[in-house]
């Protein structure tokens, strides 16, 4: 029988000077995000479609500005969420403050690409459909008749 997963209080519930990071799954460290060049060209839609053929990789864009998210774990993260390096974390992790943290996990983007696919759509709706292709996938090839 599987117990289910505490219930964590939200934000608003929490008293003022409360710790989140003792209330949160450290999502923090599941993933980073790069700031990445806005596409304005086939070209950079392309690159953008080439990081989506990796695994764990998405794009998102936020108040205008595209960012590469990588979905993966932090190697210091412990069992109970907890930094096993927190004494020697580096300086990114130690200017992270939970003002504007992710603890609430209902965040939104503006626009969000999991697969090339839909890269090669957005791209498509922007500048119309590549010359030689229609809306439709390429045919695939056939296999020889022997």
């Amino acid at each position: 029988m599987t117990t289910a997963r505490p219930i964590k209080p939200r934000r608003s519930q929490l008293p003022a000077d409360a710790n989140l990071c003792e209330h949160c799954t450290a999502k923090c460290c599941h993933y980073f995000a790069l700031p990445i060049d806005e596409p304005d060209c086939r070209k950079d839609f392309d690159y953008i479609r080439w990081y989506l053929l990796h695994d764990r990789a998405s794009v998102f864009v936020d108040e205008g500005d595209w960012y590469l998210l990588v979905h993966t774990t932090c190697k210091h993260l412990q069992d109970d969420n907890r930094c096993g390096i927190y004494e020697t974390r580096p300086q990114i992790c130690r200017d992270y403050t939970t003002d504007g943290c992710e603890y609430e996990d209902d965040w939104v983007y503006e626009k969000y690409f999991e697969t090339p696919e839909q890269i090669v759509e957005y791209c498509d709706a922007r500048f119309g459909p590549e010359p030689g292709q229609g809306v439709r996938s390429r045919r695939p090839t056939g296999l020889p008749l022997a």
